[in-house]
């Protein structure tokens, strides 16, 4: 009997997640320029959590202790890692900020992290086949991102951090969504990451000096319903029914779409090594979600032959 193929609408609403946070690049580099960073995730948040909560009121009688508990310890490992690669790009006291390009590879080292967190904490093995699409991942991403840059700085080491804090969350989605509303993770997730935002800005004490002209306020916008309400439920939603080997390979198709529309709408100029980060990482999406069984002498292994 033929086994039953899976559905790809999961991996398909991971990509889409992606070319959403590709475009929010350059939108938020805009915003930052003029919005404390704490401020900003704060009503970024807030406003993401609103929406969804008004959007999907009936879940809300699916509410119980667990589902409570897990978006909890998801905003917090999201809220962790978005503070690292935030202060790994602007620096933080002595420590030296990076460059946009080594953050975002320096971010990607998730891609090779999930494998053997889940082997470490979940026991789950990771195969041949997992561990090279996450390494060609990583080295995809560094040809996009890097341009030649190789020094490290202190930004280096917490975007790292950033990158460690992204490997669990891709590993806790699916582990609370197993027994937990998806919709209403995502929604306390945004809840906590605003709480813990606001606290930030509480701390900082960096709040705008002025009224926020109406650009930045489309920006916050876009930011609230298309890189944090849909993005961030498209890739709960996609993560809870992808192994997180393949989701991490997916997810970081993130660094090559932010690249593109930095080409298409900034003034980011493609190069040689962009076009071959680009090939790289899709070869590895093709390993991780394939395995290769499309080719002949795979199809004679998986049937015993």
């Amino acid at each position: 009997m033929a086994q039953e193929r899976k559905p790809i609408w999961p991996q398909l609403l991971m990509v889409a997640a992606t070319i959403i946070w590709g475009s929010s690049f350059l939108i938020m580099k805009q915003a930052v320029d003029g919005i404390p960073v704490f401020y900003l995730l704060a009503v970024r948040f807030s406003l993401g959590a609103g929406l969804l909560a008004v959007v999907f009121a009936p879940r809300w009688k699916r509410m119980d202790r667990a589902t409570l508990r897990g978006g909890c310890v998801l905003g917090l490992l999201m809220e962790a890692a978005y503070i690292f690669q935030t202060y790994g790009l602007d620096g933080l006291g002595p420590l030296q900020g990076t460059t946009p390009g080594k953050n975002a590879f320096f971010t990607g080292i998730y891609c090779v992290l999930v494998p053997f967190f889940s082997w470490l904490l979940f026991h789950k093995r990771p195969d041949l086949y997992n561990v090279t699409a996450a390494v060609l991942c990583v080295a995809g991403v560094g040809l996009v991102s890097l341009g030649g840059e190789t020094s490290l700085v202190g930004g280096d080491v917490l975007t790292m951090l950033g990158g460690v804090m992204f490997a669990l969350h891709i590993l806790a989605v699916p582990r609370y969504a197993e027994k937990s509303d998806v919709i209403l993770l995502t929604i306390l997730q945004f809840a906590t990451m605003a709480l813990t935002s606001w606290v930030g800005v509480l701390f900082t004490g960096e709040t705008p000096t002025q009224a926020l002209p109406p650009a930045d306020l489309l920006r916050i916008g876009y930011l609230a319903v298309f890189a944090t309400a849909l993005a961030l439920l498209f890739q709960n939603i996609g993560q809870a029914r992808t192994p997180p080997a393949a989701a991490a390979v997916l997810l970081s198709l993130e660094a090559p779409f932010g690249v593109l529309f930095s080409v298409l709408f900034g003034n980011e100029r493609p190069t040689p090594a962009m076009y071959a980060g680009f090939a790289v990482i899709f070869f590895a999406i093709i390993l991780s979600e394939t395995k290769l069984s499309f080719l002949p002498w795979r199809k004679k292994v998986a049937k015993g032959t």
